[in-house]
């Protein structure tokens, strides 16, 4: 079926549109950097900005304090990321102030509970740290449900499940 002049206009429009569109998808397989959205990263800084839009020109709507704290880019716009951290707050953060290394929340259905840290992947191996929820922890590697983990005064394995920082059955080396 010929288009005509003004489909094939309309065609490239909405193709053009759709390309602008995908760089602020929640779920666009492509993105700015090149790398999958979404995807979890830390931040780099003790003190980062976080704006209510892609721009410097945005009011900073408030500021993380702790660096290493894990937070998911939901989007990307040019050299800025849209957040999201455990909460569930989004903002907007410029690229420079992330990196790429992975750390995880320790999270819990009741708050009381304590997160077993176990010496190998199997909840029959001896535990070395009991972790509270909200605990940052570096992630070394994850695999068939559990992650190695290190952090202040502890190291070892925790189930996957309890880490808000990495995806489910995500593989992580």
């Amino acid at each position: 079926m010929a288009l005509g002049r003004f489909g094939a206009v309309a065609v490239l429009v909405v193709c053009l549109l759709d390309g602008v569109g995908g760089a602020l998808a929640k779920d666009s397989a492509l993105s700015t950097s090149g790398l999958p959205v979404p995807r979890y990263v830390s931040l780099k800084s003790d003190h980062v900005n976080v704006r209510a839009g892609p721009t410097k020109d945005n009011d900073v709507a408030w500021v993380y304090t702790r660096s290493g704290l894990p937070v998911e880019i939901t989007a990307e716009y040019e050299n800025w990321r849209r957040v999201r951290d455990s909460e569930g707050s989004e903002g907007w953060v410029y690229h420079s102030l992330l990196s790429g290394r992975r750390t995880a929340v320790v999270t819990m259905k009741n708050k009381d509970e304590l997160a077993p840290i176990y010496e190998s992947a199997d909840a029959t191996s001896a535990v070395t740290a009991r972790l509270q929820a909200g605990v940052v922890a570096q992630v070394k590697k994850c695999g068939n449900g559990w992650c190695r983990v290190l952090g202040n005064g502890f190291e070892g394995w925790i189930q996957q499940q309890r880490l808000w920082g990495v995806y489910a059955d995500e593989q992580v080396n």
